[in-house]
């Protein structure tokens, strides 16, 4: 099995270089080694390839003229890489099987001297994000490769690549080999907060718009797409206008701040605070008895269950016969950036006739100090074409408002994380999301937070699960306009 793997590496400096070009040598299944670089003064005539973007199209086709084997590896990210022995074959023996169009594996990150284990996940129908984690390392067939990337009739700028996934996903398999077949030594000093928020600042946004445009088109070609026709929404009578719900569990140094928060909102209906308190251990259970000896505004709610996590912490208050017409989120860590922030929500929902509303946030420490990146707008987001979009990024963004009956008729799974999306996705299907651009929620950052710094093991079951969402997502709606076309 020897000369079947052409190789394209970033170009980088001369040291991670030199590392790779001995690392690959080495290995007998590989047949040529390219630098790819998009600096001229980069470029060197003998082994490598100068383009015009990391991954355009024009690129991607630039590397397939330079192929002359049966199956090529590209090394996505800037940084030296350390194949396993035997790693190569186990990747050709995937990659030879009919159903395998992309090949890809767990691997070890080199920080500070050590080898660190960083798994990866299964892709699914529905790991259809333009950041899905492949790791640095991706296997293709040539012939498939070659047939996908001529069927994208677009010059893609920056996300050539992500087409080609998705263009390939349509009819073959992704495969992931549950193994550490290499190391990736790369520095990186971002926070993980910095990097999962990468793609809303503004030297992404025409990137951002381009992905888009690719996932968009993915959706119409496989029947998904839904065309911006939404129900207006037909509000009906209730006795609370709306209802703040904190889900809340052992936060007994911010409940008090998140509470008042919520009761000091100037709001010109009837409005309440239902605080599910999951059996809070550590105080957060009495400061609540406390508030709501002084204001009926509050309801503090302990469940008979024991077995509820967020999700099903918000089903309970909104299933309750005081919940308002409007349920709207508050985070037992979070707080509304001053008392308008109910009264513009209800506004935008009956300017709107929408099913759900977001709002914008900024991202505080514990002592309300702006930490980066600050302000959270997601204004990636537009009317005709966000119920798609949302699809293809990992979040709808904070806080949320929805129209309780909606709800009622689809209730959050009892899950901790996630639990948001899955209930927006499901209503986007049919109604209007509104939002409103500028902050009007302070989301603290703390060391006991759930959002704090995530591990590799915790950030791959969150992104599973998401995932897991999108695939039923994406069926239920290629099921509707089946039902809509008939």
């Amino acid at each position: 099995m020897k000369n079947l793997i052409t190789v394209f590496v970033p170009f980088s400096d001369n040291k991670t270089n030199q590392s790779n070009l001995k690392n690959f040598s080495n290995q007998q299944t590989i047949k040529q080694l390219y630098f790819i670089t998009d600096e001229k003064n980069q470029y060197q005539n003998n082994n490598s390839i100068l383009i015009d973007s990391f991954f355009s199209i024009s690129s991607l086709k630039k590397m397939l003229n330079n192929i002359d084997s049966e199956y090529l590896l590209i090394i996505r990210k800037e940084g030296v890489v350390n194949f396993e022995e035997q790693a190569l074959y186990k990747f050709l023996e995937n990659a030879k099987q009919s159903v395998a169009g992309i090949v890809y594996s767990n691997y070890y990150k080199y920080e500070n001297d050590q080898l660190i284990k960083n798994p990866v996940i299964e892709y699914q129908f529905g790991s259809v994000r333009d950041d899905f984690n492949f790791g640095p390392v991706m296997f293709f067939n040539k012939k498939y490769f070659e047939a996908k990337l001529n069927s994208i009739n677009k010059n893609y700028n920056w996300n050539g690549l992500y087409a080609l996934r998705l263009a390939v996903s349509k009819e073959k398999q992704i495969v992931r080999i549950p193994q550490y077949l290499y190391s990736f030594e790369k520095k990186d000093n971002r926070t993980n907060e910095e990097k999962h928020f990468s793609y809303l600042e503004n030297k992404n946004i025409k990137k951002q718009k381009e992905a888009e445009s690719v996932f968009t088109e993915f959706l119409k070609s496989i029947g998904a797409f839904l065309q911006p026709k939404f129900e207006d929404v037909k509000y009906s009578d209730f006795t609370f206008e709306a209802s703040v719900i904190i889900p809340v569990k052992n936060r007994a140094n911010t409940i008090k701040d998140a509470v008042y928060s919520a009761l000091n909102q100037k709001f010109d209906k009837e409005f309440n605070v239902i605080v599910v308190d999951n059996h809070s251990e550590d105080g957060t259970s009495e400061i609540l008895n406390e508030i709501s000896k002084n204001n009926n505004k509050l309801i503090h709610y302990i469940p008979t269950r024991t077995d509820l996590n967020i999700g099903g912490c918000w089903n309970l208050a909104v299933d309750n016969k005081m919940c308002g017409k409007f349920s709207v989120q508050l985070d037992s860590d979070d707080l509304y950036i001053d008392e308008n922030t109910l009264q513009k929500i209800i506004n935008k929902f009956y300017k709107e006739k929408c099913g759900v509303v977001i709002g914008s946030y900024q991202l505080t420490d514990f002592n309300l100090n702006e930490i980066p990146p600050g302000i959270i707008s997601h204004k990636e987001w537009t009317k005709k074409n966000g119920h798609n979009n949302a699809l293809r990024v990992n979040g709808f963004g904070a806080p949320r408002a929805f129209y309780t009956p909606l709800l009622r008729e689809n209730q959050f799974p009892n899950v901790s994380y996630g639990e948001d999306y899955a209930g927006c996705l499901t209503i986007s299907r049919k109604y209007k999301v509104a939002r409103i651009y500028e902050p009007v929620y302070l989301c603290r950052r703390w060391e006991g937070n759930s959002d704090a710094e995530l591990s590799v093991n915790k950030k791959n079951k969150y992104d599973f699960y998401k995932d897991q969402l999108r695939t039923e997502e994406i069926k239920k709606r290629i099921e509707l306009n089946k039902n809509i076309n008939e």
